[in-house]
């Protein structure tokens, strides 16, 4: 294919995407799924828009490439030994359970034994580029679920450096036509496996040898873009080179990425390169959109359909009885085999180059190849609808035993028991005032009893409740539950009906500061304004300023802005008003603080000059 019309497909690909990506998102379905939409809607089996795929994905699969070179720089010893669990028990057995489960079922289809270990190994693997898009979709990837999967993948892709060896010992023994161009062209199995070898020691041996002092040399040049382009050039010369020798791309990126991961060099290439990852691998989903074979799933689509449920089957009950195995529990062992039931971009890799080797047909690969993409396309699919029916769904609690309120008039009622409440609550009971306390979380309650809280269990804003609690006796009412628009509405309802409460509120930001003071508290505290304060006081001091001088900042930012809040509560609803407001009064509050500064610098000068040697010392001492 021309490089115009490579151009223009890979453009109306993207173009596709650009569409249906937001389109899917929208819809809950995810990025992965709306890429594989658009490659199969403007692919050559449905509207044909642009011609076969094949060229574009091998130019997609960069996004693999550039993919498995970023996680090979996170293979650091320390990782793997952090993860060891997950990367050579879960992942180990994932593979063994998976690869054993598909052969059994190769063989009672009929199947070949050579032909059943082969496509039990290849399609054991998972597709590390769909697996970590969803769970970072999903918010999972930094979870346990993600550390599993993570782990899982990492194995899987070391993996097939062995897997490069040892399938080919499961042909007939007749060397088939080798698939490559140059140097391999017509060499015996025993000369590929040694240049396969060569090749990965030449890597391993220049990434640790002769790109550090290559980087540190371009670093010292001082631009970025020649950075850029070098590590770009490295992952695309290695890729380029396992090529040559039969090896994956992605496979010679990841060995790369590996050796450099101990590099001081490691976070500029992972920062540099990123970028690219994101570009290409939306490309690559595309692409595999785009390879579905309708065609042959419409020739057999009982086959197909059955064999692609019948792997995803397989592989979630391999990898969810290895979960269970190594002590996961139920909804995170099912939420990882669900995330890698499918198969991986390595099989397609692989299953070529079985066929090179006479294991398996040029049919039963292309039935493996149609099985791995239809599997790939339904994973998303299959997440959204696990994620909707399970990981959605909440198992109601018990409500926790209701306490009966003690007699006589409490002090304080504390509305919210959370990190916020708590810290009040410990002041009051450490003076001795009686302090009843109401919660409406099951979770929080039953966790805070547990540590000798008695909290009582209902919403605070039922008039019947607080009645209950003795809101028409107590002096205080502490609000500092969760809820915004409840704290408003209790805020509010005390107001009206408890006149002889005296409320402190706490408020989220400003404005739901203003909405407490409308309906009625009497002082409201923002949760971080006290905390922002003498953070910021601590770092005037860092930065040479006296005790005094920073405390009395504080003080003065504090004034100024209650003050200031007060005064704007009126017309905190009129957006261009408040706004001009604001910044009249930030201005207003900054010339405050360098005329109050100026005094003080000039009273500490002053008091310098009167100070004899022990006030000087202790004044420093004071200082810090």
């Amino acid at each position: 294919m021309h490089t115009d019309s490579l151009l223009i497909q890979a453009l109306v690909y993207l173009a596709a995407g650009v569409v249906s990506v937001p389109i899917a998102k929208r819809l809950g379905l995810g990025s992965v799924l709306g890429y594989l939409i658009a490659g199969a809607l403007v692919g050559p089996f449905v509207l044909n828009l642009v011609g076969e795929a094949g060229d574009v994905m091998r130019f997609a699969e960069f996004g693999v490439v550039i993919l498995l070179f970023l996680i090979g720089l996170e293979v650091r010893p320390a990782l793997l030994w952090e993860m060891r669990g997950s990367i050579f028990g879960l992942g180990l057995a994932q593979l063994l359970l998976s690869a054993a489960g598909i052969a059994v079922v190769g063989l009672l289809l009929g199947a070949d034994g050579r032909v059943a270990v082969a496509a039990g190994l290849i399609l054991a693997l998972s597709s590390t580029a769909i697996v970590l898009q969803n769970l970072e979709e999903k918010g999972l990837r930094q979870g346990p679920v993600g550390q599993a999967a993570f782990g899982v993948l990492l194995f899987q892709d070391l993996a097939v450096i062995p897997l490069f060896a040892l399938l080919p010992l499961l042909g007939s023994g007749v060397a088939g036509p080798s698939g490559h161009e140059g140097v391999l062209a017509g060499l015996p199995d025993w000369a590929r496996v040694l240049a396969s070898l060569g090749a990965v020691a030449v890597v391993v041996v220049a990434g640790r040898y002769l790109t550090r002092p290559m980087f540190r040399f371009i670093a010292a040049a001082r631009l970025r873009e020649i950075f850029t382009g070098a590590a770009l050039l490295m992952v695309v010369a290695v890729a380029a080179l396992m090529e040559v020798v039969g090896l994956s791309p992605a496979l010679g990126a990841f060995l790369a990425g590996v050796v450099l991961a101990e590099s001081e060099f490691r976070r500029e290439l992972e920062t540099d390169i990123e970028p690219f990852r994101g570009l290409l691998l939306g490309l690559f989903f595309i692409t595999v959109g785009a390879g579905l074979n309708f065609g042959l799933i419409a020739a057999s689509p009982v086959l197909i359909i059955s064999l692609t449920f019948g792997l995803m089957t397989v592989k979630f009950l391999a990898m969810w009885g290895a979960g269970m195995a190594f002590g996961r529990n139920r909804r995170d062992a099912a939420t990882i085999a669900v995330s890698l039931a499918q198969g991986g971009e390595f099989a397609f890799v692989l299953l070529g180059f079985v066929t090179t080797a006479q294991v398996m047909t040029a049919e039963q690969a292309a039935i493996g190849t149609a099985v791995v993409a239809l599997s790939m396309a339904l994973t998303p699919l299959t997440f959204v609808l696990y994620e909707r029916l399970v990981l959605n769904r909440t198992t109601p609690l018990d409500e926790p035993e209701r306490l009966a309120f003690e007699t006589g008039a409490p002090d304080v009622i504390v509305a919210g028991f959370g990190r916020f409440g708590q810290i009040a609550t410990r002041l009051l009971t450490a003076h001795d005032f009686k302090v009843v306390l109401l919660d409406s979380s099951i979770e929080q309650i039953d966790v805070i009893r547990k540590f000798g809280w008695q909290v009582h269990y209902g919403d605070a804003t039922r008039l019947d409740l607080l009645r209950a609690a003795g809101a028409d006796k107590a002096k205080l009412l502490l609000v500092a539950i969760d809820d915004k628009d409840k704290a408003v509405e209790l805020v509010r309802a005390a107001t009206e009906y408890f006149p002889n409460l005296t409320i402190l509120a706490r408020a989220f930001d400003r404005r739901h500061a203003y909405e407490l003071i409308r309906a009625g508290g009497d002082e409201i505290e923002r949760e971080t304004f006290e905390s922002a304060l003498t953070f910021g006081r601590k770092a005037l001091v860092r930065l040479g300023l006296s005790e005094r001088r920073a405390v009395k900042a504080a003080n003065v930012f504090r004034e100024t802005d209650l003050m200031l809040l007060k005064r704007l509560a009126p017309i905190a609803d009129e957006d261009e008003r408040y706004t001009m407001a604001v910044r009249d009064s930030r201005e207003t509050t900054t010339n405050l603080l360098r005329e109050e500064m100026r005094r003080l610098r000039k009273e500490e000068a002053e008091e310098a000059d009167n100070d004899g040697p022990e006030d000087a010392a202790r004044r420093r001492l004071e200082a810090g």
